[in-house]
């Protein structure tokens, strides 16, 4: 069994309010959550209106479904044109 851990960081220039910026996150969580069978939550940058961190963990009878799996997420998240990833980077327990 293998565990992949995705740490995203990124920016949301437009977000003028935390308001705003949560409406692009939850979106975000619900598109990736529809999607992938993963499990993700806001890990930081709650109370900042433009930064957000976000941690998707995947587990896998394989360590190349869940690095497959975890790109792909990637890709979805760097593909949204509102958001600006600033880092990002997967480990493997």
């Amino acid at each position: 069994m293998y565990l992949g851990v995705l740490e995203v960081a990124f920016h949301i220039p437009e977000a003028q309010s935390l308001k705003q910026k949560r409406k692009v996150v939850l979106s975000l969580k619900d598109r990736i959550r529809r999607r992938f069978n993963v499990s993700l939550a806001e890990t930081d940058g709650q109370d900042a209106w433009q930064r957000c961190t976000l941690t998707i963990a995947r587990v896998a009878n394989q360590r190349v479904a869940a690095e497959r799996d975890l790109n792909r997420i990637l890709d979805l998240i760097e593909s949204e044109p509102s958001i600006l990833t600033t880092d990002h980077h997967i480990d493997f327990y």
